[in-house]
C-alpha cells in the first residue's frame, strides 16, 4: 500500500511522513524476510523516481556500503536486500544515473562497486549485481567503457558459477556485448561457443533460454555471424534437439482439444492496431500500416526505449503458463535457426536434411512438429536449396494438415505460409493445381477447424499467403470471401481480429475486383453485422475500423450504400473521445480514453473520403454533426503525435477531395498548421512519430496551396519560412524535406511574386531536396510552382542553373499523357528560352552539363 501511495503523483507526502519512510526503507532492506526487503526496495526506487536523487543523496551510498559489506559486519539479508534494492533503482532509473549530478555522474562509482560485488560469496548478490549492470551494458556510457575490461573479467570467472540465476546474467551480458563491443568476444568465440551450448543443454529451460538468445545475437551481427561457420556442424544440432516441445509444455498444452465453442478469456485477447508506417516518403501522407504477420516465432522488440523514463512495465500480461504465448527455449531456437539459414544458407539445409528425413514422419507427435518448425524455420534462408524438395515436402505437408494432434496443424499452416511465396510465383497451369490451389484451399479449411489455434494458424498463414499471392487470387476471390464469412458466423474474439486482417489483405491485393455486387454482397453484410454488434467502446472497432479502411478504398464508389452510417459513427467516436479527454485533464482521477479510437476512426474518415465521388464525401461532411473540421481541428491539437498525424492525413485529403467544403474552415486551420511547423517543435521531437506529424503537415498545405492558390497570401511568408528551415537542415529525415520541398515549389503555384524575391536562399535546397523524389502528380507541380517563381526573378538562379538544368534535363517520364505533364512540360520550355535570351553564349553554359544531360535536353526541348 504504501508503494502505491508513493507512486500515485496526485498525492502529495507531508515532510514528517518523508522522513519516516527514509528512516524505515534502509531498515525494511536488512529484513529477514526476503519479502519485507523487497517491498522496501521497491519504495525505495519510487521515491527516487518520484523525487530524484537529491530528493535522498544518502540512500545511494547507504546502498553500496551495505552490499559490498564495507565494514564485514553486514548481514547476508542485508547485503541481498541493498543490492536488490540498488538493481531496482538501476531498472527504474537508468538515465538519472547517467546524467551529470552537482558535477558527477552516479553511474561512475556505481559501477565498480557493482562489477566488484559480482566476487560476493553471496549467490543472490552476484546475480542481482549482474542483473543491474546489465542494464548499463548496452548503453555505451564512458562508465561503462572505462570498465568493461572488468565486466569481461568478472564474467568469464563467473561462468562456472554454481548459481544457474549468475549464469543467465552472464549469458544476458555476452548476448548485449555482441551489441556493444563485439570486439571484445571475437578472441574468445571459440570458448563461447562450448560454453553456450553447455548452458543451452542444461535443465534450468531459463538459463538455456537466456543462452539461445546469444546465437540470436550474433546470427543478427552485421559482421560477427561469420566467425560462427567452423562451428555451424556444432551448433544446428543442438538447436534442432530444444525445438522439440519439452515434457512440461505438452503437459500444460493438454493435447488434443476442440475448443471453437469455448469463449476466450479477455487476458487471451491482446491486439496491438493504429500502427503507423513512419517510412513513407514524399507521395502523400504516411498512414496506417496494415496488421503485420509477423514470424510467429519472432521475440517481441525490446521495450527499453519506450519504458526509459519509468522503466519497469509492473503491468506486463503476458501469461506465462501459455507456452504459445511465452518466449520459449524452443521458439528461441528456431528463431536462431530462422537466423543462420539467411546467414549460411545452404549449409544450413544440409546440416538439418538427415534430422528432417529422420522426423517428419515420426510416430511421436512433437518430433513431427519440431521437424515442420525447422522446415518452417529455414524457408527464407533456404529457398533455393531447398526448392527442388518442395514436390516431395508440400504434399506431405498437406496431408500433416489434417494430423490428429492440433500442435502439428497448427505448425504446419505456419510453414505452409512460409513457402506461399513459392506456389504463389508457379506459372505452369498444372502446377499451380498441384500445389497452388491445394496450399490455398488446405490453409482456408484450417481456417475453420475445431481447435481455435489451429484457426488462428490458418488465418495467419493465409494473410502471409495473400500478401505472396496478390492478384493472383483474384479468380478465387469469392470462394475466399465464402470462407472468411463463415469464419465470421464462428470465430471467437481473439481470431476475429486476425481475421479482420485476412480481409483487409485480401482488400488490399485484389482492389476493385472487390467492388463486384458478387464480392460485395458476400462480405459487407458479415462486416456489418460485426459493425452492428461492436460497442462503443469495444477493441474489436479498432481492427474493424481498421478493415473498413481498406475495404472502402478497395470497393471506391461502390461503398457509397454503406458509408452513412460509418462516417457518422466515426464522428461520433471522435467527439466523445475528444469530450473524455478534455474531462481527463481537468480531473486526472477519471480514466484517459484509448486514442487508438481517434487514430483508427481518423484513419477511416479518410479512406471514405478517398473511396467515394467528391459528391457524396462533401455530403457526408456537410451533414456532420457535431461540425466536422472542428473535430478536426481539436484533432489537430492533441498531445499524442498518432492522433496529429492522422489528423493531418485527414486535412490533406479533405483539402483534395471535398475542398468547398474546407476553405471556410481554413482560417482557423491555418494558426494550428503553422504552429506544427515551427522548427524549434520539430527539433523537440526525439520520437520518429513526431516526424511523421510534421511529414503529414507539409502534405497537406501542400494539398491546400493546389486549390486554395493566391489565397494563400496571407500565410505565404510564415509558411515559407518553415519550409526553408526543415528543407536546409540534414538533421530532419528525408521523407520530411521531401515532403516540405514539394509544399514549397507548390506555394509558388498562386504566390510565385511573393516568393521570387527569396529565391536565392532556397532554390539549392529545393533542387538537392527534390533530386531523389520520385516521379509523380507531386513533383510535377512542385516543379510547375518553383518553375514560374524563376521566371518571376530569373538572376537569382546564378549558383544553382546548372543543378536546375541537369533536374529539367533528368525529370523522367515527360510523355505527356496528362494535363500535368503537358503544363510542366511548357513551364521547362518556358524557363529554358527565358536562359537562352539572358545568357549571351548559352552552349558554352550548356558545356558544364554532363553529355547524356545536354542530349536529353536537346531531344526533349527545342534547342
Amino acid at each position: 500500500m504504501l508503494k502505491n501511495n508513493v507512486r500515485s503523483p496526485t498525492k502529495p507526502i507531508p515532510d514528517a511522513s518523508l522522513a519516516l519512510i527514509k528512516m524505515a526503507v534502509p531498515i525494511g532492506l536488512q529484513d529477514k524476510n526476503s519479502h519485507m526487503r523487497n517491498y522496501a526496495g521497491n519504495i525505495a526506487t519510487e521515491l527516487i523516481r518520484r523525487g530524484g536523487l537529491l530528493s535522498w543523496p544518502e540512500l545511494l551510498p547507504e546502498l553500496l556500503k551495505l552490499f559490498t559489506n564495507e565494514t564485514g559486519q553486514v548481514s547476508d539479508e542485508a547485503q541481498e536486500g541493498a543490492v536488490a534494492a540498488m538493481a531496482k533503482i538501476c531498472e527504474d532509473n537508468t538515465k538519472m544515473l547517467e546524467r551529470e549530478v552537482n558535477g558527477q555522474r552516479p553511474l561512475n562509482f556505481i559501477l565498480p562497486k557493482l562489477i566488484q560485488a559480482t566476487k560476493s560469496p553471496i549467490p543472490k548478490v552476484r546475480a542481482h549485481a549482474l542483473t543491474a549492470i546489465n542494464v548499463f551494458t548496452p548503453r555505451k556510457s564512458q562508465a561503462m567503457l572505462n570498465s568493461i575490461d572488468d565486466l569481461l573479467q568478472s564474467l568469464f570467472n563467473l561462468s562456472s558459477d554454481s548459481n544457474n540465476d549468475v549464469r543467465r546474467q552472464v549469458c544476458r551480458a555476452f548476448v548485449q556485448l555482441v551489441e556493444t563491443r563485439p570486439d571484445k568476444l571475437q578472441p574468445h568465440l571459440p570458448g563461447l561457443v562450448d560454453y553456450i551450448l553447455t548452458q543451452q543443454q542444461g535443465n534450468d529451460e531459463d538459463l538455456a533460454c537466456d543462452a539461445a538468445e546469444f546465437w540470436l545475437a550474433v546470427g543478427e551481427h552485421e559482421n560477427l555471424w561469420e566467425s560462427l561457420t567452423p562451428y555451424i556442424g556444432k551448433i544446428i544440432p543442438v538447436l534442432l534437439e530444444c525445438m522439440v516441445y519439452s515434457g512440461e509444455d505438452i503437459a500444460i498444452l493438454g493435447g488434443a482439444s476442440d475448443d471453437e465453442d469455448e469463449e476466450d478469456r479477455e487476458e487471451d485477447i491482446k491486439p496491438q492496431f493504429a500502427k503507423k508506417n513512419l517510412a513513407r516518403t514524399a507521395n502523400g501522407a504516411a498512414s496506417a500500416d496494415p496488421a503485420q504477420n509477423g514470424n510467429a516465432f519472432q521475440k517481441l522488440a525490446s521495450m527499453e526505449d519506450e519504458l526509459e523514463e519509468g522503466e519497469i512495465d509492473d503491468y506486463d500480461d503476458g501469461d506465462d503458463e501459455n507456452p504459445d504465448d511465452r518466449w520459449t527455449l524452443r521458439k528461441c531456437s528456431a528463431a536462431a535457426l530462422d537466423v543462420f539459414a539467411r546467414d549460411f544458407r545452404d549449409p544450413v539445409f544440409e546440416s538439418i536434411l538427415p534430422y528432417l528425413t529422420k522426423n517428419l514422419k515420426h510416430d511421436e507427435w512433437p518430433y513431427r512438429e519440431a521437424a515442420v518448425l525447422a522446415l518452417g524455420a529455414v524457408a527464407e534462408g533456404c529457398i533455393e536449396v531447398i526448392t527442388p524438395h518442395l514436390p516431395e515436402l508440400i504434399p506431405y505437408l498437406f496431408s500433416l494438415l489434417n494430423d490428429q494432434e492440433p500442435v502439428v496443424r497448427q505448425i504446419t499452416c505456419w510453414t505452409l505460409g512460409r513457402y506461399s511465396s513459392w506456389a504463389a510465383e508457379i506459372v505452369d497451369p498444372n502446377q499451380r493445381s498441384q500445389y497452388f490451389e491445394p496450399m490455398m484451399e488446405g490453409i482456408l479449411t484450417k481456417m475453420l477447424d475445431p481447435n481455435k489455434k489451429v484457426q488462428e494458424a490458418g488465418a495467419s498463414a493465409f494473410a502471409n499467403l495473400e500478401e505472396k499471392a496478390g492478384k493472383r487470387l483474384e479468380p478465387y476471390s469469392l470462394p475466399i470471401i465464402q470462407q472468411f464469412v463463415r469464419c465470421f458466423k464462428k470465430y471467437k474474439d481473439r481470431n476475429m481480429f486476425i481475421l479482420y486482417d485476412c480481409v483487409q489483405t485480401l482488400a488490399e491485393n485484389i482492389g476493385p475486383v472487390l467492388a463486384g455486387a458478387d464480392l460485395a454482397n458476400a462480405l459487407m453484410p458479415a462486416l456489418q453485422e460485426r459493425w452492428d454488434t461492436a460497442a462503443a467502446d469495444s477493441r474489436e472497432l479498432l481492427p474493424l475500423f481498421e478493415c473498413l479502411s481498406y475495404v472502402a478504398m478497395a470497393m471506391g464508389p461502390a461503398f457509397t450504400p454503406y458509408s452513412p452510417p460509418i462516417f457518422g459513427r466515426c464522428v461520433n467516436i471522435i467527439h466523445q473521445n475528444l469530450e473524455a479527454s478534455l474531462a481527463h485533464a481537468n480531473n486526472p482521477a477519471l480514466d484517459a480514453p484509448n486514442r487508438d479510437f481517434l487514430v483508427t476512426s481518423l484513419d477511416l474518415l479518410s479512406a471514405i473520403i478517398q473511396a467515394l465521388d467528391t459528391p457524396e464525401s462533401a455530403k457526408l461532411v456537410q451533414g456532420s454533426q457535431p461540425t466536422f473540421f472542428e473535430l478536426l481541428i481539436l484533432c489537430m491539437e492533441d498531445p499524442s503525435n498518432e492522433v496529429r498525424q492522422s489528423a493531418y492525413a485527414l486535412l490533406g485529403d479533405c483539402a483534395k477531395y471535398v475542398y468547398n467544403q474546407l476553405k471556410s474552415a481554413l482560417p482557423n486551420i491555418f494558426p494550428v498548421l503553422l504552429k506544427q511547423l515551427d522548427f524549434e517543435n520539430i527539433l523537440d521531437e526525439e520520437a520518429e512519430s513526431g516526424f511523421s506529424v510534421v511529414n503529414n503537415a507539409c502534405w497537406s498545405v501542400g494539398e491546400i496551396t493546389i486549390q486554395h492558390k493566391s489565397e494563400m497570401a496571407p500565410y505565404i511568408s510564415q509558411l515559407f519560412q518553415r519550409f526553408v528551415d526543415i528543407v536546409g537542415n540534414p538533421g530532419i529525415p528525408k521523407g520530411v524535406t521531401e515532403n516540405a520541398a514539394i509544399a514549397l515549389g507548390r506555394l509558388g503555384l498562386g504566390s510565385a511574386e511573393l516568393l521570387a524575391p527569396h529565391l536565392a536562399s532556397f532554390a539549392e535546397d529545393f533542387l538537392t531536396s527534390m533530386d531523389e523524389v520520385e516521379v509523380t502528380d507531386e513533383k510535377a507541380t512542385a516543379f510547375r510552382g518553383f518553375t514560374l517563381i524563376v521566371e518571376k526573378n530569373p538572376m537569382a538562379m546564378e549558383k544553382s542553373l546548372v543543378h536546375f538544368f541537369t533536374a529539367i534535363a533528368r525529370y523522367r517520364d515527360m510523355k505527356l499523357r496528362n494535363q500535368n505533364k503537358t503544363d510542366l512540360h511548357e513551364d521547362f520550355q518556358k524557363t529554358i528560352n527565358i536562359y537562352r535570351q539572358i545568357i549571351p553564349q548559352f552552349d558554352q553554359f550548356l558545356s558544364q552539363l554532363k553529355a547524356q544531360d545536354r542530349e536529353a535536353l536537346r531531344n526533349t526541348y527545342a534547342l
